[in-house]
């Protein structure tokens, strides 16, 4: 091979240590402030002078922090259904269309990923004002959808181009509906990039916090906005608990997306 990492010689002690440091440098934000929310200061002090689960206890003992995490849950849990379906669908024709504008449209479907998140915030915001769909849940489904619908037509389009067609097709010889066909045979053979798309659909809403804000309302709130309208009052470990919460979970659905592909794998 042209890169073999036994044949690099002096720079392999390079390589590692320069990849030692990009990990430290994306883990060590992550443990600070998950041992900030174990300190029993009352100020955000590192390292903490001592270890409580003081401000956990405060956080699931406030509806508030609660019911914004229930919010946040929600929301992410429609999203993700609405985005594996339609960026199915999507896929499916882009991949299998051949009608004029078809690239360009792909190219459409992608502009999220590629426009700044505070600029299609400020467009949706005043979009929705005019429609009253501000500070509604439906508004949050439908913003947050736009920045999730690219990752679902992205994994599912990679899966089925590795889809072998003539399968389905002999599931219509063999007397099946088209759609037939696709749901029981098509769906199940690319399930890995429809798992994939339900994850990255749901940790797009789960961790959006720029477009949440905007569309956020004072009896509507998804759990970032809630913790950045509380930093922004007050600096209490009750933040990093919950920063603690929003992370882990967002690690754990990461490593159920890992295991499910080695389990393929295997």
């Amino acid at each position: 091979m042209l890169l073999d990492f036994d044949k690099l010689g002096g720079l392999k002690p390079f390589l590692i240590g320069l990849t030692a440091l990009v990990c430290l440098f994306l883990i060590l934000p992550i443990v600070f402030i998950a041992a900030l929310s174990f300190g029993s200061s009352q100020w955000l002090i590192f390292p903490p002078p001592s270890w409580t689960f003081k401000w956990y206890q405060m956080l699931f003992a406030d509806p508030r922090w609660l019911w914004s995490a229930l919010t946040s849950l929600k929301i992410a849990a429609i999203v993700t259904v609405l985005s594996v379906i339609l960026g199915f669908l999507a896929a499916l024709g882009l991949n299998r269309g051949s009608f004029a504008g078809r690239e360009a449209l792909r190219a459409l479907f992608l502009t999220p990923m590629i426009l700044p998140v505070v600029v299609l915030a400020v467009a949706l915001y005043a979009l929705f004002l005019q429609l009253g769909l501000a500070g509604t849940t439906v508004g949050f489904i439908i913003a947050h959808l736009l920045i999730a619908l690219p990752f679902s037509i992205i994994s599912i389009g990679n899966a089925l181009e590795g889809f072998d067609k003539s399968i389905e097709d002999a599931a219509i010889l063999c007397g099946a509906s088209p759609w037939e066909a696709r749901i029981r045979v098509t769906v199940p053979a690319v399930s890995h990039g429809i798992f994939a798309a339900a994850i990255f659909s749901f940790l797009a809403s789960w961790d959006e916090v720029v477009l949440a804000i905007f569309m956020a309302s004072p009896t509507l709130q998804t759990l970032p906005v809630k913790i950045w309208a509380t930093l922004r009052q007050d600096l209490t470990p009750v933040i990093a608990a919950a920063s603690t919460i929003l992370i882990a979970f967002t690690i754990l659905l990461m490593v159920l997306a890992a295991l499910f592909r080695k389990g393929r794998k295997a």
